[in-house]
C-alpha cells in the first residue's frame, strides 16, 4: 500500500503481521510499481522497482544483500513482475544469497509454456513455496512435480473481528431494517457482478426488503485500458431491470476498518466469479473471517474454503441457481446461522497473528536448513586457485587498516572502524605479514614502516613488571583488558619471533629479543593448551636463527611434554583430541606437536601430532571435497553436532600452516593436497562457492555464513588471508612451481 491491488494489501498486511510477531526482528519491504512515478510508500520499503526496467532488479538484489536480510518472503503473481509471465524476477533471485519463501497467490492448471517455465524456475530457487488451499498443493505436487517437503500451506490472513450481529452496523450504511448481500474487491469483467444483477428480480419477488452492495474501485490495470466501462455496463443493466433501490454501488478503494464495518453489516457475502482458475480469493477469506453466510460460484478456492457446509456454491453464470439458493437462505435464518458459525470457527485460524507465526516459523525452518545444506551463491565466484596462478601479495588494505598507533581491529566493509579499536593479538599477526613481505618485496618501502608500527603497539602494551602484554585498547588509547590472555600473550610472541628470525632490519630484531627475553619466563603459568601450541611455534621460529638458545629449547620441551601428556590423558579411539570440543584456530595444536616432535626429536610426539591433524582434517572436509571448518556458532562438542557456520578464515590459515609442516616432516603429499583444500577454501571452493578474497581491496570476508560472506573485512581475516598467501607462495618456490601458461586467472587449472 498505497498501491491498490490484493497483492499490495497481503504484502502490507503480512509484513506488519510479522513485525508485530516478532518485534526483535526487522521488516522491510521491497515495492513493484507499476507506474514510473511510483507511490507514497511508508517507511517500511526501502527500495522501489519499476516492473519493465530489467535493470533495476539487480539493483534490488544487491540492495536486499547487502542489507544482510536472514530471509526473503517474495510474494508472486505473474501480472507483477516484468517480462514475459513475470520472468523479469527470476534473475534478480538467483542473486539472493538468504533463503528464499515464496508465496504464490495463483497455482494454474494448465500454464502457457512460458508460465510453466517461470513457476518451475521460481520453484528451483525458493527454499519453500507457500500456497493457501490443498488445491494448491495438489497442483504443486501434480503438475509442477515439487517435492512435498518443499511445499507448505499457510492459508490467506484475515483481521481478526468480532462475531457480531450484522444488524449491528446496518444504520451506518443507510440499510436499517434490509436484508444485505455484498460483494466486495476491485472490480473488473470477471467478477461476475451482472450475473448477480440478473438473479436480483428472482430474490426480490421473495424478500423486498435486500439490498446487494458492490463495494470496490475499479482496478487499476482495467481502469488504465478500459475505463469504468465494466461498472457503467452494470449501472446500466441495474436501470434496465429497475433495481436501483436494491443494488448501491461504492466506487472507492475502502480501508479495512471501513471495510470490516461493511462486512459486518453483511447478511450473505456473495462471490459470482466467472473463471474456476482462482487458486486464492482474499475477499472470499475475510468474509469466512468475519463469520459470513457465502454464496459462490465453484472456483477452486471456493470449493476448499466452503467445504463441509462452510457456504454454498452455485454453477458459474447460472443467475437462476442464484436465486434460489439466496431465497433459500434468507428465508432459513436458523441454517444461515449455522452456517455463518461455522466459517467464523474455522476462520480463527486465519486471522493475522496465527498466520504470521506460521510464517515465522517457515523462515526459521529454511535458516535451519540452510545452515545444515548451504547452497552456493550466484555472485563472486572464481576459479580454484593452484600453485600456477597465486595472487601476489598486496599491502593496500593492511595500509587501509592502519594508523599511527596499529592496525584496527574491525572494518565495517573495507573501512576501518575505530569504535572498537586495537587488539594485541591482530597486531601480533600483522606484524609477521609485514616482516615476511619486508623480505618478498624488499622494494616495497611500506612493509618496513608496518613493522614499525606494530611493533611499536607490542613494546607500549608490554608490562615490564608483570611482563605480560596488555589486551585491547581504545581508539583514545585507553586499556580496556590491561592484562592480555595466556593466548593473546602467546601469539605476542610469536609474532616478535618472526622478527628475529626474518627481519632484514636490525633494530626491529634487537627490539623484538629484548621483549622477547622478557616476555617468554611466564609461559610456563599458562594453562591454555592454545597459549603451550603458539608459544612452541614461536619457539620454533625463534630458534631458525639462534638454533643454541638454551633457555627457549627447554621451554619447547617443557611446553611440548605438557601438551603431549594432555593428548594421552583425553584423547580415545574415535576423539584424537587433548580437548573435549574444537574450537577455534583448532590446527595450531597438533602443528605444535608435530614441529616439537620433529626437532627435539620425540617420535611419539609426532606421531600424536600427525594423528590429530589427520583426524582434524577429515572432520572438516565436506561431502564434497572442499574444506569446511568447524563453525563458530557451537563448535563441536565431543559427542555432538559439528557447527557448519560461522566459518573463519583463520581456521582455513592454521590448516595451511600445520599441514605445509607435516608435509615438511613426512614428505607425504597428501599434506600438500589438504593445505591447497584449506587455501581454495578463500579463494571459492567453499560451501557457497564464492570467494572471501577481495581482489579489488586486498582484503579478505570477515567469514562465511549459510546464505553469504560476511562482508566487513576486519585486521584478523585479512592478515590470515595474506598469511596463507603467503605460506603458498613459499611452497611454489621450495617446489620450484613455474606458472603454468595455459592455466591463467580466470582458467580452471589442469591437474
Amino acid at each position: 500500500m498505497p498501491r491498490k491491488c490484493g497483492i499490495a494489501t497481503f504484502t502490507t498486511d503480512l509484513c506488519e503481521a510479522v513485525a508485530a510477531a516478532a518485534p526483535e526482528t526487522e521488516c522491510f519491504a521491497v515495492a513493484m510499481n507499476d507506474r514510473t512515478e511510483g507511490y507514497a510508500y511508508p517507511p517500511r520499503v526501502r527500495f522501489e522497482v519499476e516492473a519493465a526496467r530489467r535493470e533495476q532488479y539487480d539493483l534490488a538484489a544487491d540492495c536486499i544483500n547487502v542489507s544482510q536480510a536472514d530471509t526473503v518472503c517474495v510474494q508472486h503473481e505473474y501480472g507483477i513482475f516484468g517480462g514475459k509471465a513475470g520472468a523479469n524476477l527470476l534473475p534478480m533471485l538467483r542473486q539472493l544469497r538468504m533463503p528464499i519463501v515464496s508465496t504464490l497467490h495463483t497455482v494454474l492448471a494448465r500454464p502457457s509454456p512460458e508460465e510453466r517455465e517461470v513457476l518451475n524456475e521460481l520453484s528451483s530457487i525458493s527454499d519453500r513455496l507457500v500456497v493457501m488451499s490443498p488445491r494448491a498443493v495438489q497442483f504443486l505436487k501434480e503438475i509442477y512435480h515439487v517435492p512435498e517437503i518443499r511445499i507448505r500451506m499457510i492459508h490467506h490472513g484475515i483481521p481478526d473481528v468480532p462475531f457480531i450481529d450484522p444488524n449491528y452496523f446496518k444504520d451506518e450504511m443507510d440499510a436499517e431494517g434490509r436484508q444485505v448481500l455484498l460483494t466486495f474487491g476491485l472490480m473488473s469483467p470477471n467478477k461476475g457482478i451482472e450475473f448477480m444483477i440478473q438473479a436480483l428480480p428472482l430474490v426480490i419477488s421473495q424478500h423486498p426488503e435486500v439490498l446487494y452492495i458492490v463495494l470496490g474501485a475499479t482496478h487499476p490495470h482495467v481502469k488504465r485500458e478500459q475505463g469504468e466501462r465494466y461498472r457503467m455496463q452494470l449501472e446500466q443493466r441495474v436501470r434496465e431491470l429497475g433495481l436501483e433501490a436494491h443494488v448501491r454501488f461504492v466506487n472507492r478503494f475502502v480501508s479495512l476498518q471501513e471495510l470490516c464495518e461493511y462486512l459486518g453489516a453483511a447478511d450473505i457475502y456473495i462471490t459470482p466469479y466467472l473463471n474456476e482458475a482462482q487458486i486464492t480469493s482474499g475477499t472470499l477469506a475475510y468474509a469466512l473471517g468475519a463469520g459470513k453466510a457465502v454464496v459462490s460460484t465453484p472456483y477452486w478456492y471456493a470449493q476448499d474454503m466452503l467445504a463441509e457446509e462452510r457456504g454454498r456454491l452455485v454453477p458459474f453464470r447460472d443467475a437462476a441457481a442464484f436465486a434460489e439458493v439466496l431465497n433459500d437462505l434468507l428465508t432459513n435464518e436458523t441454517a444461515r446461522h449455522a452456517m455463518r458459525k461455522r466459517a467464523y470457527a474455522f476462520g480463527r485460524s486465519m486471522v493475522w497473528p496465527s498466520v504470521a507465526e506460521q510464517y515465522l516459523r517457515v523462515f526459521e525452518e529454511v535458516r535451519t536448513e540452510r545452515n545444515r545444506r548451504p547452497r552456493p551463491v550466484a555472485i563472486g565466484r572464481v576459479p580454484n586457485a593452484r600453485f600456477g596462478t597465486l595472487p601476489e601479495l598486496d599491502s593496500k588494505h593492511l595500509l587501509a587498516l592502519t594508523d599511527a598507533v596499529g592496525i584496527f581491529q574491525h572494518a565495517k566493509f573495507t573501512v576501518p572502524d575505530p569504535s572498537h579499536g586495537y587488539s594485541t593479538d591482530d597486531q601480533a599477526r600483522a606484524l609477521v605479514v609485514a616482516v615476511r613481505g619486508s623480505i618478498s618485496q624488499p622494494n616495497v618501502k611500506e612493509w618496513e614502516l608496518l613493522t614499525s608500527r606494530y611493533l611499536s603497539f607490542l613494546l607500549f602494551a608490554f608490562d615490564s613488571e608483570t611482563r605480560r602484554f596488555g589486551n585491547f585498547m581504545t581508539y583514545q588509547r585507553q586499556w580496556t583488558k590491561p592484562v592480555a590472555t595466556d593466548d593473546v600473550h602467546a601469539r605476542a610472541l610469536w609474532g616478535l619471533a618472526h622478527v628475529v628470525a626474518y627481519s632484514p632490519n636490525e633494530g626491529h630484531r634487537d627490539l623484538a629479543m629484548q621483549l622477547l627475553e622478557q616476555a617468554v619466563p611466564p609461559t610456563m603459568m599458562f594453562t591454555s593448551p592454545r597459549a603451550w601450541a603458539n608459544t612452541i611455534l614461536a619457539i620454533q621460529t625463534y630458534l631458525q636463527r639462534y638454533g643454541g638458545a638454551s633457555t627457549f629449547r627447554r621451554e619447547r620441551q617443557d611446553l611440548a611434554t605438557k601438551l603431549l601428556d594432555l593428548y594421552e590423558r583425553h584423547t580415545t579411539e574415535d576423539w584424537p583430541w587433548p580437548e573435549h570440543r574444537l574450537t577455534y584456530a583448532n590446527a595450531r595444536i597438533p602443528h605444535a606437536l608435530i614441529e616439537a616432535g620433529q626437532w627435539l626429536p620425540n617420535s611419539k610426539m609426532a606421531e600424536w601430532g600427525l594423528r590429530s591433524l589427520d583426524w582434524l582434517d577429515r572432520s572438516q572436509t565436506s561431502e564434497s571435497g572442499h574444506f569446511m571448518p568447524i563453525g563458530t556458532n557451537g563448535w563441536y562438542e565431543r559427542g555432538g553436532t559439528k557447527a557448519r557456520f560461522d566459518q573463519q578464515p583463520i581456521e582455513a590459515y592454521t590448516m595451511v600452516d600445520a599441514c605445509f609442516a607435516a608435509y615438511r616432516m613426512t614428505r607425504d603429499e597428501r599434506w600438500l593436497g589438504s593445505a591447497q583444500k584449506a587455501f581454495d577454501w578463500f579463494l571459492g571452493r567453499n560451501d557457497l562457492q564464492v570467494s572471501l578474497y577481495d581482489y579489488n581491496s586486498g582484503g579478505c570476508f570477515d567469514g562465511l555464513h549459510p546464505d553469504r560472506v560476511n562482508r566487513n573485512q576486519g585486521a584478523e581475516s585479512t592478515v590470515v588471508w595474506q598469511l596463507s598467501l603467503i605460506l603458498m607462495h613459499d611452497l611454489r618456490e621450495a617446489l620450484n612451481l613455474k606458472p603454468d601458461p595455459e592455466n591463467a586467472p580466470g582458467q580452471e587449472a589442469r591437474k
